[in-house]
């Protein structure tokens, strides 16, 4: 009687493993045949409202368009058809630096340009929710004139200019603020170790020194109270 022929299994892990290696060969064949890789690490770099949109990777044989929002929808095209990983977005940001927006980065193959629109929906990758108001970082103040008089340390902090426009006219950090943007000067002697601060909401401040005898070498940065973000510190 003949002995009954028994189906063989493969093993589980061998089945595992050829699948993972046929997906990266299909993964690099598409690749190479210039199929559009979705993208990533989309970060927003702003300073006092001057914003760029950055991620990744650099493409090989397919391109980006960015895409952004106001919150309502309606998305609006920048940096159309572009082998570069970043897109500046100043100019709709500051239209209302207060307003939620969305950004997306698109991704095309570029053999196709002209035929786009049949080829159903690109791959899209989704940048965090940015708010300028409350996200932009503040740059390096600027001293624009110190006096010792005395006990006193008269200090002129010059506001940095913007890119936010009102009736045609750049504002400052303090136009665009107000109240909410403040200045913190650090001072000591120049041979003490001692460090001393003071805070402002005024542009001009006068602040009292603990000698007459020496000039002090000081520092200032720029503060909004409500995030506590801080810029660079100016020295003189």
């Amino acid at each position: 009687m003949a002995s009954p022929a028994w189906t063989r299994i493969p093993r589980l892990e061998t089945t595992f493993t050829r699948t993972l290696l046929f997906g990266w060969v299909l993964a690099q064949v598409a690749r190479a045949a210039g199929t559009p890789v979705r993208a990533y690490n989309l970060t927003w770099k702003s300073t006092n409202f001057k914003t760029i949109l950055e991620w990744e990777p650099k493409p090989i044989d397919f391109v980006y368009t960015v895409q952004i929002s106001a919150g309502l929808g309606d998305w609006k095209s920048k940096c159309f058809y572009t082998t570069d990983t970043e897109c500046d977005l100043t100019e709709e940001i500051v239209q209302d630096v207060q307003q939620t927006y969305s950004a997306r980065v698109l991704s095309y193959p570029p053999r196709n340009l002209d035929t786009i629109g049949s080829m159903g929906d690109p791959v899209l990758q989704n940048a965090p929710k940015f708010i300028p108001y409350l996200e932009t970082k503040l740059g390096q103040p600027t001293i624009q004139s110190f006096e010792q008089v005395g006990t006193k340390l008269n200090v002129t902090v010059q506001d940095a200019r913007t890119l936010v426009r009102r009736n045609g006219t750049f504002l400052s950090l303090r136009d665009v603020f107000g109240k909410d943007l403040r200045y913190t000067l650090y001072y000591w002697k120049a041979s003490s170790t001692g460090k001393k601060r003071s805070s402002s909401w005024e542009q001009w401040c006068s602040w009292s020194s603990s000698s007459s005898s020496s000039c002090l070498y000081h520092c200032i940065s720029a503060e909004r109270p409500e995030r506590g973000r801080m810029g660079r510190s100016a020295r003189h």
